[in-house]
């Protein structure tokens, strides 16, 4: 009977707690762009100045249209789950009197997450998008850079979202869990 790769040996997946035991004890720098997923550590690519200026401007919009009816976090971490720990472009939060300090924001605290793409198109698309969509983040909107397009993904299943919509109209964009918000982004490409 010939072995399979798979059974011949197996993966450590690290947990979020390794990942920060990491972190404190120098093996990551503090400089490191890399995020955490499914118990591997993924390094980031650079972010250029088209696409940090593009995190700016929507989390501007975002921000400036909800007030403090939620909370915008800039490519801070969500915790998923015990092995990943995404840090989206944007995300949108529940409102909590401790603005997050004592822990992370989970999916249950999460009303839309936004991942701005340019280089980052496949990652995205085929590895976060999946993740979200299996953890029940409710919204995902999709900066595509490259091809200059706007997706909006809803109803997650643990198979991907089922619901993705690309948008050609950006002046009245409204988030699916806060009713009666609309973002204007229509100077978004």
């Amino acid at each position: 009977m010939l072995s399979t790769t798979h059974d011949l040996f197996q993966r450590h997946r690290l947990t979020v707690a390794e990942y920060y035991r990491m972190g404190e004890t120098g093996i990551l720098a503090p400089s490191a762009r890399v995020e955490l997923i499914e118990g591997e550590v993924i390094d980031m690519p650079p972010i250029g100045s088209f696409h940090a200026g593009t995190v700016k401007y929507v989390g501007s919009k975002i921000r400036e249209a909800v007030g403090d009816r939620a909370i915008v976090s800039i490519q801070d971490p969500v915790f998923l789950d015990l092995h990943s720990e995404p840090q989206p472009d944007i995300a949108l939060l529940r409102p909590r009197p401790d603005f997050y300090r004592s822990s992370h924001p989970t999916p249950a605290d999460v009303f839309l997450i936004v991942e701005v793409a340019d280089t980052s198109l496949a990652y995205d698309t085929q590895i976060k998008l999946p993740l979200y969509a299996r953890h029940g983040i409710p919204e995902v909107w999709l900066v595509d850079l490259s091809n200059r397009r706007f997706l909006v993904h809803r109803t997650p299943a643990p198979a991907g979202f089922q619901d993705v919509q690309i948008l050609t109209d950006l002046s009245a964009v409204t988030p699916l869990l806060l009713p009666g918000i609309t973002i204007d982004l229509s100077d978004l490409f």
